[in-house]
């Protein structure tokens, strides 16, 4: 969720709870499934509410019992972004073999997390369209950066070429049938959108990621 938004909703509801719980880590969840801030929200839209699309989306807004066995601690937008750069670091390592971020300035990394924070697209670009690139002699990343969620949130995470042996692109369906080669009719879903199976994997990396570079979807 955007780091801005949460403050300004955390500000907003202090208004309503007491003085006692006004320290305590504000958590919101969804039909009681606490939603964890790490993931990016439209992916937790996809996964929770997928099959039943609403908007507004209901949340629940909580002060108390905060769920450990469930949900990371956030006390700070320190941990936000430390993990945010933590993970775009490891879709890097993914990509690029961490060439990218290793050679980019504290300015560059402050600039990608204030452009995200900020919601300034141009300002996040200008250093994310680095990493969204491929780089040297090769044409397309490494590995895709991806992670498959069933709807139970379990994530299924794999090391993923996007070429096949013979130098060809992979596709949706191959990866699927390298993932899952017991089930049929597997779908899956991001940004709200059932994916084509003959969609390459290299494009869905380029263009379907989100801002932590990685392709998170949802098992249909």
């Amino acid at each position: 969720m955007e780091v801005q938004q949460v403050i300004y909703m955390k500000r907003h509801f202090l208004r309503f709870i007491s003085q006692e719980n006004a320290d305590n880590e504000m958590w919101l969840d969804y039909n009681g499934q606490p939603l964890k801030w790490h993931y990016p929200i439209g992916f937790l839209y996809d996964l929770y509410c997928g099959n039943d699309p609403q908007l507004p989306w209901m949340l629940t807004v909580h002060f108390t019992k905060f769920p450990e066995d469930i949900l990371l601690h956030c006390p700070n937008k320190d941990v936000v972004e430390a993990h945010y750069m933590s993970t775009v670091k490891e879709a890097d390592v993914l990509k690029h073999r961490g060439q990218v971020m290793s050679t980019m300035q504290k300015k560059d990394h402050n600039q990608l997390w204030l452009g995200l924070q900020n919601d300034k697209f141009d300002q996040f670009w200008a250093i994310n369209r680095r990493l969204m690139e491929s780089h040297g002699d090769n044409e397309g990343f490494k590995h895709i950066p991806i992670r498959i969620y069933a709807d139970d949130g379990v994530c299924n995470q794999r090391l993923v070429n996007p070429k096949n042996t013979d130098g060809s692109r992979k596709v949706l369906q191959q990866m699927i049938n390298e993932i899952y080669p017991e089930r049929i009719n597997v779908k899956l879903k991001t940004h709200g959108i059932v994916l084509p199976l003959d969609t390459p994997l290299q494009w869905l990396s380029e263009h379907m990621s989100y801002p932590d570079n990685f392709l998170h979807l949802c098992l249909c």
